[in-house]
């Protein structure tokens, strides 16, 4: 009897103050109206890495088209060409074409028959530039040039940009494309430093007169660099790419550098940020292509990885977080599924 008596007179002091209050007797928001079944959320989108299985591709490079679509350009494993895939939202890939015919292959080393790697696609003027790399004899690497009114191609090709021979620097591969001031930068290497050298204003030739100019150190391929804040961010890959390849960042107020970590340390020094390395069962990512902003201004990065030391390469997605003026990928690992991109 006296525990009911308790309880009566709780009842009878405390509830009516809940309810005015605009809470139930648990305090939560919203006593008064009907308690029916909880609405559930709008389940998320989301995707599963890898993004892309139907062949094996890596060293990506992406642009968006006119008509809203994504492009993708890469090194297809055993296969001397260049893939064409097309997405439109940067999850679900189609393969739309190859860059080159049989006949217009492009042939710019001494290595007969050499594959072509690590395309990187740009828009100059009112053509697409499609740069290339191909490797030669003892490391005698080059990186050749073609453009296409269209993005599917096939891409007419204008021989060689950069030769390890000519220009000084051997296993000249892995290059990137920026404009800066109306001006055309050429920007590559792999683990002979990267450099960096001016073009001429069609981006196909080098400008006359340009002279090269080491902005990274030895250990450093794969170059992307992007602008973000005020600082350009210069992201290459460094590692054993079969077993604990990653990709690292520094960054700069100027294009041509000096590029610093977060202590301040140049990158010629080989001093740089983690952007992402192994983990969940992945190994080895590297070589990202141009960030992608989503139309809720989230930046993404597609780039490739293994899933075993060793293996073959595949394309993965990813968001990059901005983290007090550092980029990075969640816990420095690729994710296994997310939150897909959003385009509306």
């Amino acid at each position: 009897m006296k525990n009911y008596l308790v309880t009566l007179l709780w009842l009878v002091l405390f509830l009516p103050a809940a309810s005015a209050c605009g809470g139930d007797a648990s305090g939560r928001i919203g006593a008064g109206e009907p308690e029916g079944p909880e609405t559930p959320a709008t389940p998320a989108v989301t995707y599963k890495n890898p993004v892309f299985r139907e062949f094996l591709v890596a060293d990506p490079t992406v642009i968006r088209g006119d008509d809203g679509n994504f492009y993708l350009y890469a090194t297809e494993a055993g296969h001397n060409n260049i893939p064409i895939l097309r997405s439109a939202d940067l999850v679900h890939w189609t393969k739309v074409g190859e860059a080159f015919t049989a006949e217009s292959h492009p042939q710019i080393t001494d290595k007969a028959g050499a594959n072509l790697w690590a395309p990187d696609i740009n828009r100059i003027g009112d053509r697409y530039v499609l740069y290339y790399s191909q490797p030669g004899e003892n490391n005698k690497h080059a990186i050749g040039v073609a453009s296409a009114p269209s993005l599917t191609g096939p891409f007419t090709d204008h021989g060689k940009l950069i030769g390890s021979n000519e220009i000084g620097v051997d296993i000249s591969i892995d290059q990137f494309y920026i404009e800066e001031q109306g001006r055309k930068y050429m920007f590559w290497g792999s683990f002979r430093g990267i450099w960096a050298i001016e073009l001429a204003d069609d981006g196909l030739s080098l400008k006359p007169g340009a002279e090269k100019r080491k902005i990274a150190g030895d250990q450093y391929e794969g170059t992307y660099i992007h602008k973000h804040g005020g600082y350009y961010y210069l992201f290459v890959s460094t590692g054993d790419f079969m077993k604990n390849y990653h990709v690292v960042v520094g960054r700069s107020k100027s294009l041509l550098g000096p590029y610093v970590d977060r202590a301040g340390r140049d990158m010629l020094s080989v001093h740089h940020e983690l952007v992402v390395g192994n983990g969940n069962g992945f190994v080895a990512p590297g070589h990202n292509a141009e960030f992608v902003t989503d139309d809720k201004g989230q930046d993404w990065m597609l780039y490739h990885t293994r899933l075993e030391e060793g293996g073959p390469r595949y394309l993965l997605l990813d968001r990059i977080d901005w983290v007090d003026g550092w980029p990075e990928v969640r816990g420095y690992k690729p994710a296994r599924s997310a939150v897909a991109p959003v385009f509306e």
